[in-house]
């Protein structure tokens, strides 16, 4: 069944995705990956000494932001992808290729590039240090 003529229906004023938020298993490890590798920027950084844990605010251009969270004693993904749950997180950028290398070259296993069958635009799935999938998809070209 195809949703690609979704019809709008009264709701909630929905305007964008403003965060995900991520657990993760090493703190520092995660925040080197986020912030060096995928060059998120910092907006805050709080250590919560009441939960033992630190949470980092990360922010991508467009304003939208990756909670990154530790937590003692967080379990382990379940299975990887088909867990229930958050399946991939994805960020657009405008050249695959590009950004698939620069992952690379920080010593990231990268996935072949594959092409979505609907839109024709191409993507790429790799993981963070907790095993997080991830996805580069690529923007469309511009006019």
């Amino acid at each position: 069944m195809s949703t690609a003529h979704a019809t709008q229906l009264p709701g909630l004023p929905l305007r964008r995705i403003h965060h995900a938020a991520i657990i993760c298993a090493d703190y520092a490890r995660s925040k080197h990956f986020y912030t060096q590798v995928l060059g998120l920027a910092v907006v805050a950084e709080h250590y919560r000494e009441a939960r033992r844990s630190w949470k980092l605010d990360l922010a991508l251009p467009d304003g939208s932001q990756v909670e990154l969270f530790s937590f003692p004693g967080a379990p382990p993904r379940p299975s990887y992808p088909e867990a229930q749950g958050l399946r991939h997180l994805a960020f657009e950028v405008d050249d695959v290729d590009r950004c698939k290398a620069l992952l690379e070259a920080h010593g990231v296993a990268v996935e072949p590039v594959r092409v979505d069958e609907y839109t024709g635009r191409r993507f790429v799935f790799f993981a963070d240090p907790d095993d997080l999938p991830l996805e580069l998809y690529e923007a469309p070209p511009r006019a």
